[in-house]
């Protein structure tokens, strides 16, 4: 019998309803159904044809539709067990070229799912654990060629902030050292099944070139930690643990400055002064 092409394949919805599946508020799961949004992500993504993608949290898989469609080549991580047949039927109408790994993508090997290639990661990401998953793949030793990520608006803001805005913190400071960032995209609540409470927005994210040293990126995590953990105070208190006002003047930044005010190169300065301390 001949397997279905992707043309042929059910409404998302009814193949919900047919595999009797619901989303589970543990895994932070909403889903999105509708292919008019996930083709725009994919094209927002610039995907295209013998592309690798990683992509996390597909659940049943709208926006894993939306990217072979593009003839993409789709590795999928899924935690939740029950979608995988649901994936499969998927997997079935793609030709070979959708791999399913059952697997909790924290603790996954991005580089061992890419086979050592170049390879693009977008995902709608789980919400409760979206932030996490980003602060690992911008930090860790896999360098994607680009980041295409939906998350909680809020946290999508706090990815692309600049200094003096409400959002902007460590998540700003540490995205934008390793990659350009910006929101491309938002989604209100209504476009999910179950509409979460919040409204969610895609961040497009870039590596720069050439990389930042990951001594440098390391020091920048400790500044960020002790400057944005005590925000409200002025930096030679916030970081009197690794140098304080001495560390702020070997950076060349004003010590009675708040977090908030300095721009992520002000950061980068004071992770550099730190390494030569």
């Amino acid at each position: 019998m001949t397997s279905p092409s992707l043309a042929d394949l059910p409404p998302l919805r009814e193949a919900l309803e047919r595999h009797g599946l619901l989303a589970r508020k543990s895994f932070g799961q909403h889903f999105l159904l509708d292919l008019n949004i996930t083709r725009k992500i994919a094209r927002l993504a610039e995907v295209g044809e013998g592309d690798t993608v990683i992509e996390v949290g597909p659940g049943p898989g709208g926006l894993t539709r939306a990217l072979l469609e593009t003839g993409a080549k789709v590795v999928a991580v899924e935690k939740d067990s029950r979608f995988l047949p649901l994936l499969g039927e998927l997997a079935d109408a793609a030709d070979g070229r959708l791999t399913l790994v059952e697997g909790d993508a924290l603790r996954a090997d991005m580089a061992a799912l890419a086979e050592g290639g170049p390879a693009h990661m977008v995902s709608n990401l789980p919400y409760n654990v979206g932030t996490q998953l980003l602060i690992n793949w911008l930090t860790g030793p896999f360098r994607p060629l680009s980041m295409t990520l939906m998350f909680q608006k809020e946290v999508a803001d706090r990815i692309a902030a600049r200094e003096d805005d409400d959002a902007y913190g460590r998540l700003a400071v540490l995205s934008q050292t390793v990659c350009s960032a910006k929101v491309v995209m938002d989604l209100p609540a209504r476009a999910f099944t179950p509409p979460p409470k919040v409204a969610s927005a895609v961040a497009r994210l870039v590596p720069l070139d050439p990389a930042p040293d990951k001594a440098l990126v390391s020091a920048l995590e400790r500044v960020t930690a002790a400057a944005f953990g005590q925000r409200r105070k002025m930096l030679r208190s916030s970081l009197k643990p690794i140098g304080g006002g001495a560390l702020c003047e070997a950076a060349g930044i004003d010590p009675d400055a708040r977090a908030e005010t300095i721009p992520i190169e002000g950061f980068q300065a004071l992770a550099a002064a730190l390494l030569k301390a």
